[in-house]
C-alpha cells in the first residue's frame, strides 16, 4: 500500500504516547479539556449569528450546534475513519460564502435554512470522493504531495498569526486596554513555552508539566485578567442548564438552491485542502506516514461530520491544525485523549453553563496560547517540506503561497468587494487562498533537474 510519509530524526519530535497507545481515564480527561480549551470553536459560530442578528435564543442554538457537530465529528475522524489524533471544528474557510447564501435568501433563520440546504448536497459529495469511490487519495497524490501538504502546514500557522494577533490581542472590547491585552497575552505564552521547556529539561519529572502546559497557561492568565478586572463570569450563571440543538428537517424548514450548492461545493473542496494540510500536520507530530486508505476514510469521515454539522443546523467542520501544535508540546498523542475531547465536546454543547466558561475565558489569553501554537504548526510544515530539494523552483512553491495568505490577509476591504463573489469567498480565508496557489504553482511551475 503505498503511503505518503516524510523522514523525521527521532529527536525532533519526542511522543510520550502513540497514536494507538492506551491512557488512564483521568489523564484522557484532562488532555482531552486542555484540547478543547485550545479551540475557539464558538467563534464561527458566534460571527454568523451577529452578522445574521440572531436573537439570543437562536444564537445560542447555533453555537451549541457548532459544539456538538464538532465532538461527534471528532469522535468519527479519530475513532473510526482518520483513526489518528484529530480534532474537528468549525472551519473559518465558509464564512463568506455562509453569509452571502444567508443574506441572499433574507437572512435571519430564512438565510439559515438556505445554507443549510447548500451544505448537504456537498457533504454527501465529499463522502463519496473518499472510501465508496477510493478518488480521494489519487486526488491528494496528484495535487497534495508532500511539498504542497507541507506548503498547506506553512501557510495555515503563518495565516492564523494575524488572526491570533488582531482578533485575540489588539481587538479592544469594554474597559480592556491594548497594552492590558498584550501584557494577558505575554502572560499566558510565557507560561505556555515555560512549562514547554522545563518539562522537557526535566524529563520524566517534568511529564506532567507538558501535559497540562496549555491549562496551566490559560488558568495563568485567568488569574491575571481577574486582577486586571477582565475576566467576567456574569454568562455562565445566565446560561441554562441543559439545552438541545436545533436539528434540520424538524425544528428548521430547508430550501435548496442549485447555485449556492455549486458556491458551497467548491467551498467544500478547498475545506478539504484545508483539512488535508492538517493531517499532514499530524503525520509530521506523529512521525506515522498517510496510507491511500487511510486519506480516502478521511475524506468520508470529514463529508459525514460536514453531514451531521448540516443536520444540526451548523457549519462545514476541519480538522484543526493548533491541536497538532499541543501534540507536539505535551508529547501525547494517543486517540483516548481526543475521545475524551470529542465527548466533551458534545457536553458543553448540550450544557449551557460549560460552554459559557469556556466563552467567558478572555481573547487576549487565548491569544497568547494560541500565537504559540501557530509557531509549532508552522514549524511542524518546515519539518514536511525540507524533505524536498530546496531548488529555486520548489522554494517558489513553498515561498509564494505564504505571500499570497498575507496578501488575502491584508488586502483592502473595499478593493475585494468589488470582485467576484467567488474571489470574495476565496480572499475571505487566508488559508484556502495560500493552499488553492501552492496547489497550483507546484502543477505549473516546471520541474528543474536537481
Amino acid at each position: 500500500m503505498e503511503q505518503i510519509a516524510v523522514k523525521h530524526s527521532e529527536r525532533e519530535v519526542t511522543l510520550i504516547a502513540q497514536p494507538d497507545d492506551p491512557l488512564p481515564a483521568g489523564k484522557a480527561a484532562a488532555l482531552g479539556l486542555q484540547h478543547v480549551l485550545a479551540m475557539d470553536v464558538y467563534i464561527v459560530p458566534f460571527i454568523i449569528a451577529s452578522a445574521l442578528s440572531f436573537g439570543l435564543g437562536d444564537a445560542t442554538s447555533f453555537i451549541q450546534s457548532a459544539f456538538v457537530a464538532a465532538g461527534l465529528a471528532t469522535l468519527i475522524q479519530s475513532q473510526l475513519f482518520m483513526r489518528l489524533p484529530v480534532m474537528q471544528g468549525p472551519s473559518f474557510v465558509p464564512i463568506g460564502a455562509v453569509l452571502a447564501i444567508a443574506f441572499a435568501a433574507g437572512g435571519g433563520l430564512s438565510g439559515l435554512s438556505a445554507v443549510i440546504g447548500a451544505l448537504i448536497p456537498g457533504a454527501i459529495l465529499m463522502i463519496l470522493l473518499g472510501s465508496p469511490t477510493k478518488i480521494f487519495h489519487k486526488l491528494v497524490g496528484r495535487f497534495v504531495p508532500p511539498v504542497v501538504g507541507g506548503t498547506i502546514i506553512i501557510v495555515v500557522g503563518v495565516a492564523l498569526m494575524p488572526v491570533a494577533l488582531n482578533s485575540s490581542v489588539f481587538a479592544v472590547h469594554g474597559s480592556a486596554t491594548v497594552g492590558g491585552n498584550i501584557l494577558l497575552a505575554f502572560i499566558s505564552a510565557a507560561v505556555l513555552v515555560s512549562c514547554m521547556l522545563t518539562g522537557i529539561v526535566l524529563g520524566a519529572r517534568g511529564t506532567w508539566l507538558r501535559l497540562f502546559s496549555v491549562v496551566l497557561a490559560l488558568a495563568a492568565g485567568c488569574v491575571a485578567a481577574f486582577f486586571m478586572g477582565q475576566l467576567n463570569f456574569s454568562g455562565v450563571a445566565a446560561a441554562s442548564w441543559f439545552s438541545l440543538p436545533r436539528f434540520a428537517f424538524a425544528s428548521l424548514e430547508v430550501s435548496f438552491s442549485l447555485p449556492a450548492a455549486l458556491s458551497m461545493l467548491i467551498v467544500y473542496l478547498v475545506v478539504l485542502a484545508e483539512t488535508t494540510g492538517t493531517w499532514f500536520a499530524i503525520g509530521a507530530v506523529t512521525g506515522k506516514p498517510l496510507s491511500n486508505e487511510q486519506l480516502d476514510r478521511g475524506a468520508t469521515g470529514e463529508g459525514i461530520g460536514c453531514l451531521i454539522s448540516a443536520l444540526l443546523c451548523s457549519t462545514p467542520v476541519t480538522g484543526y491544525s493548533s491541536n497538532a501544535g499541543i501534540i507536539a508540546i505535551t508529547g501525547i498523542a494517543s486517540r483516548v485523549a481526543f475521545a475524551a475531547a470529542g465527548i466533551f465536546l458534545v457536553v458543553f454543547g448540550l450544557i449551557g453553563k460549560l460552554a459559557a466558561i469556556i466563552a467567558s475565558i478572555p481573547e487576549p489569553v487565548i491569544g497568547g496560547v494560541f500565537g504559540v501554537l501557530c509557531v509549532v504548526i508552522a514549524m511542524n510544515g518546515f519539518r514536511v517540506v525540507r524533505a524536498t530539494v530546496l531548488n529555486e523552483r520548489n522554494m517558489l512553491v513553498i515561498g509564494l503561497p505564504v505571500l499570497m495568505a498575507l496578501f488575502a490577509t491584508l488586502a483592502p476591504q473595499d478593493f475585494v468587494k468589488t470582485l467576484p463573489d467567488f474571489m470574495q469567498y476565496l480572499l475571505g480565508s487566508s488559508i484556502a487562498f495560500g493552499s488553492v496557489w501552492a496547489i497550483v504553482l507546484h502543477q505549473i511551475l516546471p520541474d528543474i533537474a536537481e
